[in-house]
């Protein structure tokens, strides 16, 4: 598993999104790009985060934040999740690859039968990830986990993206 180091060059990532072709070298954001790898439609916990996502757009949108979210799910349950979480305006990626969610250092899962709202897992699929990346395509933060819960506060990450902008703090975790 790579584990990427801030203030280094994010992956490459590429997609399509139910918007169209995403890249992240074509993102030119204020002050940062928001990735935010989500488990796929079968996961309750993440069809909450996203509509909190969702609920947050606008406020990071004027914090000068990009945001996509991004699941190993095809197009088909890519749209399922759009109705099911409310997404009207989150940009909404699908068909990670198995090689791409090694290369953003995120966990696998297999696939463990039908979930608690009735949707099947996937034979695979990635556990969630958080990033910030710098307009420099260099990331600033991470935040990956092996389980659904206890995911990174919106509310939060929209006042920290305030202070650091505010007193251009450094990315931290850089030592090797």
């Amino acid at each position: 598993m790579t584990v990427l180091k801030t203030r280094q060059a994010a992956p490459e990532l590429s997609l399509n999104t139910l918007q169209g072709s995403w890249n992240l070298a074509d993102q030119s954001p204020e002050n940062f790009t928001m990735v935010v790898f989500y488990r796929g439609l079968h996961c309750p916990i993440c069809l909450k985060y996203l509509a909190e996502l969702e609920a947050s757009l606008e406020k990071f949108a004027d914090a000068g934040v990009n945001v996509i979210a991004v699941s190993s799910d095809d197009e088909d349950r890519a749209k399922q999740t759009a109705d099911k979480a409310g997404l009207e305006n989150t940009s909404l990626g699908y068909g990670l690859s198995v090689e791409q969610a090694q290369a953003w250092g995120l966990h696998r899962s297999a696939g463990k039968g039908k979930t608690t709202i009735g949707i099947e897992e996937p034979d695979e699929f990635s556990e969630p990830g958080l990033f910030l990346i710098k307009p420099d395509n260099t990331l600033y933060w991470s935040n990956i986990s092996t389980m659904p819960f206890a995911r990174p506060n919106f509310a939060e990450i929209l006042g920290a993206v305030g202070w650091v902008v505010a007193n251009e703090y450094p990315a931290r975790g850089e030592l090797v």
